[in-house]
């Protein structure tokens, strides 16, 4: 055997076992394979799949009253005339004129309530007072505090930008009335009275003046 032919069969082995050592290496493909990379990126999670949604509801209306309804829309006008008005700052504040207006009413105390009645309601409050005067009654009362409240309903003309809640509320107060000669009419200092109103409550939005005043008081 002549040597160009040794070489051949020598290169030829070296061949044989280069391409044995690199099978065992990389294993056997079969078919299409994807890339490492095409796998992972045709992976998709497992775990449920979240829409993010720009905007959304807004909580301070619906908390307070079903989306959609003539409600939310019309706290969504009042919001579109005055962007700083909030339903639970609304509710807050009202909290705190209801206990202020049965007060200042059932002490007679009209002056300091005054700016947050109509004038409507205010006259009515006058002739009350009045009335308890004439027959020479006192009454003695104590704010307990607001049990349950929520808002019933709201309204707004859009031509005049007049908005309106209504409100329920419901409060315990013990209530004594007296006579001049200190005599109980009506009531008891220690019994606890719950009381139920449902006022509503009315505003130019977008005016100068922040007050709501106080236009009914149906209990």
């Amino acid at each position: 055997m002549n040597s160009p032919m040794i070489q051949l069969l020598v290169l030829a082995g070296i061949a044989v076992f280069l391409i044995l050592r690199l099978k065992n290496a990389l294993g056997t493909r079969e078919g299409f394979e994807k890339s490492p990379e095409l796998d992972a990126k045709s992976k998709k999670p497992s775990g449920p799949a979240f829409e993010v949604i720009e905007g959304g509801p807004d909580l301070d209306i619906t908390d307070h009253a079903p989306e959609g309804s003539e409600t939310a829309i019309a706290l969504a006008d009042m919001k579109r005339v005055e962007p700083s008005f909030g339903v639970n700052d609304f509710l807050g504040g009202a909290r705190g004129a209801y206990e202020m207006i049965v007060m200042g009413y059932e002490q007679g105390n009209l002056d300091d309530i005054k700016p947050f009645l109509s004038e409507e309601i205010y006259e009515s409050f006058v002739d009350g007072v009045a009335a308890r005067e004439d027959q020479g009654l006192d009454v003695e009362s104590h704010f307990i505090g607001i049990r349950e409240m929520e808002l019933d309903s709201a309204s707004m003309d859009n031509s005049t930008n007049e908005a309106e809640l209504t409100i329920r509320f419901v409060s315990e107060m013990t209530s004594v009335v007296k006579d001049k000669d200190g005599n109980v009419v009506e009531g008891s200092p220690t019994e606890v009275n719950r009381q139920k109103d449902t006022w509503v409550f009315s505003r130019i939005m977008g005016s100068d003046d922040p007050n709501w005043l106080l236009v009914s008081t149906d209990g």
